[in-house]
């Protein structure tokens, strides 16, 4: 029997060690009262956490491994640091209602993740089963860059904002609303001349205002998974009607 061969690789591992980094530097940011660029180490987190999965999968470098480290790394970066951060931003102010809230953010993002893991196989990969822990993180950190970014320091609206904007993230994260994947978008094809300026115009519109651009883009995400439920529901409940009414015309 062939001994196998023991070994990481090391390129997408690479990438999820930097995402831990950075995630870890957004904690240690958030300490120092340093939240701007906790947000930002935060989003940075975010795009190196969907760059070595893909990268992994283009090269053929995925492996059980991997996929663990992802998730642990995961946990850090979208679960602890947001939690973390908002509380020291903005949550203390609330007392132990505030740690709550923190709590059950980084709480929801752990149980998010065990049921992301579970599911990988059978899932369809065309959606997420609740909000996405890296899209959840994105609230947190665009909101805290926002303020920052905004000088939006007013207790009486910026510490109710933030409680419920935690607590719903974390909702969201453990409901089962579907959001999409966008895992379908083919990356190794070609695209259209006008996709590549449609991105560099992207580019240019978050640059503008990155903190509000950012933090608006992925509220609009969060609130899509309700409204495609509530649209789905009500196309059901008007399909239903149609059948039973129909059903009582034929018994006529």
């Amino acid at each position: 029997m062939e001994n196998r061969r023991r070994g990481i690789f090391l390129l997408p591992n690479l990438f999820t060690t930097a995402a831990l980094f950075a995630g870890f530097y957004a904690i240690v940011a958030g300490m120092n009262s340093r939240y701007e660029g906790a947000a930002i180490a935060i989003f940075i987190a975010m795009i190196l956490d969907g760059m070595d999965g893909r990268i992994a999968r283009l090269t053929g470098t995925q492996s059980d491994f991997g996929g663990h480290y992802d998730s642990l790394s995961d946990m850090v970066c979208f679960g602890l640091a947001p939690a973390l951060v908002m509380y020291q931003w903005s949550l203390f102010g609330l007392g132990k209602l505030g740690w709550l809230a923190a709590f059950i953010y980084a709480a929801a993002a752990a149980l998010r993740l065990a049921r992301y893991n579970t599911q990988a196989g059978t899932a369809d990969k065309r959606y997420f089963q609740g909000l996405s822990s890296p899209a959840a993180a994105a609230l947190i950190a665009g909101i805290i860059w926002l303020g920052e970014s905004y000088g939006l320091m007013d207790g009486t609206t910026v510490i109710p904002l933030a409680f419920c904007i935690t607590v719903a993230a974390g909702l969201l994260m453990v409901s089962n609303i579907r959001y999409h994947s966008f895992k379908q978008l083919d990356l190794k094809g070609r695209v259209p001349f006008v996709a590549v300026l449609i991105v560099v115009l992207a580019f240019v519109f978050v640059s503008i205002e990155p903190a509000l651009v950012l933090f608006t883009l992925f509220m609009l995400y969060a609130l899509s998974g309700p409204v495609m439920t509530l649209a789905g529901l009500r196309k059901h409940r008007a399909a239903r009607k149609s059948i039973e009414t129909s059903t009582e015309t034929d018994s006529r």
